[in-house]
């Protein structure tokens, strides 16, 4: 189901301020309508889970986190339940030092906080001028200071790859070799793989893991199981899925989430340790268990 653009995304550059930010909550399914302006925006969710195309490619963003989006590139925003998004707006002519691309960065404590000082209905926002410019300079910093993060998807323009890849994310479980794809869709293996990575820069295998792991920070940000989501991405083992993860985003799903989404600093090391070794064990376990049942695919 479509909509129309969040109310006032049209009249957003109108606003006669260098850097404010809306906070918007709903509870919606669907998608907005493609929309664009000459702010940047950064759009920070902090609560629920949504999902934007941009840029020919598919960002996953989960909780405490926010997509970056440069001036003047056409977004639109998939959500599916109770949303809450701070949208935190720049004028081009601050933007300079930032990255033209899109990506998307953890919002830590501080810029959390820098993100709500410039809130439309905060009593700060009628700080005097020089404060309010020191103010924007330190959001800035942030983030140009924030690392951009792996979470992005880039979709295909060829028919044949289009209608692969769009099953794919229909049914993410699919197993099917490049061989069996070529199959269904008309291509060969060679074809495919060509294609593949001229148009997204990734191989075949690399486009199905970096699927599953948006996919599967979705569902972490959701509150489901490490052993869930494995079994519903069509993993055997879940030490097979933690060890895909591991290796897309350097570190287990559970401490990726406690590393960067909570931050660090909310959570004593040793407890982080813990939380992995737990982790760990539970899918050494599951696999061992599982693998006494049945063989082992690749993912």
């Amino acid at each position: 189901m479509d909509v129309p653009a969040l109310p006032g995304v049209d009249r957003i550059d109108d606003i006669p301020q260098a850097v404010f930010s809306l906070i918007t909550e709903t509870t919606f399914v669907g998608e907005t309508a493609p929309h664009h302006h000459a702010k940047a925006q950064l759009m920070y969710v902090i609560g629920g889970v949504l999902t934007v195309e941009a840029e020919g490619g598919i960002w996953t963003v989960p909780p405490h986190c926010a997509l970056w989006i440069p001036s003047g590139i056409s977004h639109a925003g998939r959500m599916a339940g109770h949303i809450k998004i701070g949208s935190l707006y720049i004028d081009p002519n601050l933007t300079e030092k930032l990255d033209p691309r899109c990506g998307i960065l953890f919002v830590q404590p501080f810029l959390h906080e820098l993100i709500r000082r410039f809130d439309t209905e905060s009593p700060l926002m009628n700080v005097d001028r020089d404060r309010r410019a020191r103010l924007i300079a330190v959001l800035l910093d942030e983030l140009i200071a924030a690392p951009l993060q792996p979470i992005y998807l880039p979709m295909p323009t060829d028919r044949r790859l289009r209608r692969l890849t769009e099953s794919m994310i229909e049914n993410p479980a699919q197993r099917f070799t490049i061989d069996e794809w070529g199959t269904r869709v008309g291509a060969s293996n060679r074809t495919l793989s060509r294609l593949f990575q001229r148009e997204t820069g990734l191989s075949f295998l690399r486009w199905r893991q970096q699927l599953h792991v948006g996919l599967a920070l979705q569902r972490l940000a959701q509150g489901h199981l490490v052993t869930t989501i494995a079994g519903d991405l069509g993993y055997e083992s879940v030490s097979a899925f933690i060890a895909m993860f591991r290796r897309m985003l350097g570190t287990t799903p559970a401490r990726y989430l406690d590393e960067a989404v909570l931050g660090a600093s909310e959570r004593g090391p040793r407890n982080m340790r813990a939380r992995d070794e737990c982790e760990d064990r539970e899918s050494m376990s599951i696999g061992q268990e599982l693998a006494t049942v049945i063989p082992l695919r690749r993912p």
